[in-house]
């Protein structure tokens, strides 16, 4: 079984984890955000390369607002935590998604974040903030059809072509997507990006989500026969 280089989280239930220990729901956004670094070292010392963290999406702004403005405070709590010590670590931030459409606060976190760790070439720990997968492939899209009217490209674009465009341009395909919280659906996650990722789905909730949990995840991942579209081995 090959190596999982690309691994992605869909890090679901922080809210509903809070709530069966009677606390706030931004008490279970304060301990998933904790363990991102939990399992980012873990991923790290696992030989993943590249991990990718679905933190917010483009429809998580329909959420109450005071949640999604403490949401949005935590990348600075986050960050002023745990930073230094990726850094140390090698690890290299990169944020994916619409930042623009951020509170200029945390756009300004998040982008400082990116460039404090941009020489670092260890673990490529990746943040999908403001994040929808309809929305990359729609934009890059429109990237596309602009470059084709400015004479920058022409109708002869493939597969390989057309991910240039995407915001994950610089990563390898993901190998493992893993929800947790017992759910079972995508929710707009890296669609192009995951056409052939293996799907795990575990039932701990994201801050129970532990080392153990993941390297069970890895297990599972290398007992499948990936063929891409080829026959199965015998």
């Amino acid at each position: 079984m090959e190596k999982c280089r690309h691994a992605a989280i869909i890090m679901d239930g922080n809210g509903r984890w809070a709530k069966k220990q009677g606390k706030p729901r931004t008490a279970g956004h304060l301990a998933g955000a904790d363990n991102v670094r939990t399992i980012a070292i873990a991923a790290d010392k696992l030989g993943i390369e590249y991990l990718t963290l679905y933190a917010f999406s483009t429809e998580n702004w329909k959420r109450s607002a005071d949640e999604v403005n403490y949401i949005m405070k935590l990348p600075a709590f986050f960050f002023k935590k745990y930073m230094q010590e990726f850094i140390d670590r090698g690890f290299r931030m990169r944020i994916i998604g619409e930042l623009d459409a951020l509170p200029a606060a945390t756009e300004q976190v998040l982008r400082e974040a990116e460039e404090s760790s941009r020489s670092n070439t260890g673990l490529s720990l990746n943040i999908c903030m403001n994040y929808g997968s309809q929305r990359e492939i729609l934009l890059a899209a429109k990237a596309y059809a602009r470059d084709v009217l400015e004479n920058k490209a022409d109708l002869s674009l493939d597969e390989a072509g057309f991910e240039k465009y995407l915001m994950t341009k610089d990563f390898p395909p993901v190998d493992l997507l893993i929800r947790t919280s017992g759910e079972q659906r995508i929710s707009n996650y890296l669609l192009w990006q995951i056409a052939y990722a293996e799907l795990v789905f575990v039932d701990e909730a994201w801050p129970d989500f532990t080392p153990e949990v993941l390297e069970r995840c890895l297990r599972e991942y290398e007992e499948r026969d990936r063929r891409f579209g080829g026959i199965r081995n015998v």
